[in-house]
């Protein structure tokens, strides 16, 4: 099963550095589905705190959609959320102090730019945070996660690519 996700999701060139960012990607794939046992919907590979990270939006078996976060470098699980589809999920909205307007304003503040998509998430410890992708037409695109309790940036990163849907 992994080989015909990988086959099928990504191209690499042959060499030595495909191979091992093959593996690295097959390793990261596995702590991903056994964190989370669903269908891959999409994978994104960001620069985070200069390294390299895979996200992994699953599509769980349990009927929710996650975030699964690994280090590219060592294979180690790093993050696991939980997507809500709306600012009204009881889940997320228990938290909420900042509305979606305010953490916009604080995301766009920070890298301005067109807001392409939002998130809303709830993290391992309940927090629910913002995290929008933000399009800065010279930079590129940057996520930054708002928390949606305190207005304050949880974590900024770029995109370095994106395979799968939005």
């Amino acid at each position: 099963m992994l080989k015909t996700l990988l086959s099928a999701m990504l191209i690499w060139p042959i060499s030595s550095v495909a191979a091992q960012s093959n593996q690295q990607f097959e390793d990261c794939l596995r702590v991903a589905l056994n964190a989370r046992d669903g269908q891959v919907i999409k994978v994104e590979l960001k620069l985070e705190n200069d390294r390299e990270v895979y996200e992994f939006d699953i599509r769980g078996l349990d009927g929710n959609d996650w975030d699964v976060e690994c280090l590219k470098a060592t294979g180690e699980l790093i993050e696991l959320e939980r997507e809500v589809a709306h600012p009204n999920n009881p889940l997320f909205k228990r938290n909420v102090k900042f509305n979606e307007e305010e953490a916009r304003a604080i995301a766009l503040k920070l890298h301005p730019g067109e807001i392409i998509e939002v998130e809303y998430e709830i993290e391992s410890n309940g927090d629910s945070s913002y995290e929008f992708d933000i399009d800065t037409y010279e930079d590129g695109e940057i996520k930054i996660e708002i928390d949606a309790t305190t207005g304050e940036v949880v974590e900024t990163n770029k995109e370095l690519w994106q395979v799968g849907l939005e």
